[in-house]
């Protein structure tokens, strides 16, 4: 007999090691999120996944799945703090939408529409923060990052590289890299690297591709994020969304 878990009352199966997230996403249940992809170690840092595990809060993405879990997902509650907490991470850095490359393709404006966020609510902290260039083919823009960790692990378990990491605390957490200069361009990054594509946000960049695809035409543009989210997982058939948005799914599986 499976074990079971149910989320808002849908009963769901799951194996052994799988976490919450796993389960509900195999089964087509969109959980937001904005620091977890399948093929890494979740880290549960966005806090987005935040669900009530038989009454406690837990992050989805790094609960394991148990059996007979009583499991909220969308409860009016935690559709508030998680609009909140995707408010916070606006105004924490400097997220001019109409002006960035990745609008359209960035999954943290992805989740801003999909919880309904309409203003900021919090005062703006614009924070002075630099943009590294140095590098021949990637660009970081610090304006931009949400310390998802996503690039760090992407380098260290995929790329094999440890070119990230996340320094201080606090306001003053900042992303660094593996370099006594402090720039990229004195790192092993290249632009074929998976952690140069697994950005949420327009942190990381690669060079002279950022309108390639006209903005209108982009992933999100015509697909809310739990459409293109759970048909990267493999749990609706990519064959279901359009031919121009089976390209995102790889995207989003890429972590563009």
């Amino acid at each position: 007999m499976s074990k079971t878990i149910t989320i808002d009352g849908k009963v769901i199966p799951f194996e052994d090691g799988q976490t919450i997230m796993d389960a509900a996403m195999a089964a087509g249940v969109y959980i937001p999120h904005l620091c977890h992809q399948p093929e890494f170690t979740p880290h549960g840092s966005c806090k987005l996944c935040t669900v009530k595990v038989n009454g406690r809060n837990c992050s989805a993405c790094t609960y394991p799945a148990m059996d007979g879990q009583e499991v909220l997902n969308e409860t009016q509650e935690l559709i508030d703090d998680r609009k909140r907490i995707t408010q916070m991470l606006f105004v924490e850095g400097n997220h001019l939408c109409p002006g960035c490359e990745k609008t359209g393709n960035c999954q943290l404006q992805a989740v801003a529409y999909h919880l309904n966020m309409l203003d900021n609510h919090f005062p703006a902290f614009y924070p002075e923060r630099e943009v590294d260039a140095s590098h021949p083919e990637v660009m970081i823009d610090h304006n931009r990052c949400i310390f998802c960790t996503l690039c760090v692990r992407a380098s260290h378990e995929k790329d094999g590289k440890d070119v990230f990491a996340i320094s201080g605390r606090g306001i003053h957490k900042h992303l660094i890299v593996n370099a006594e200069s402090g720039l990229l361009k004195d790192t092993d990054m290249a632009a074929t690297d998976h952690a140069a594509h697994i950005c949420p946000t327009g942190a990381i960049l690669i060079k002279r591709t950022g309108y390639q695809v006209p903005i209108g035409e982009r992933i999100y543009d015509h697909k809310e994020i739990d459409q293109v989210s759970l048909a990267a997982s493999g749990s609706r058939p990519v064959a279901a969304l359009p031919p121009s948005m089976a390209v995102g799914t790889e995207n989003i599986k890429n972590g563009e």
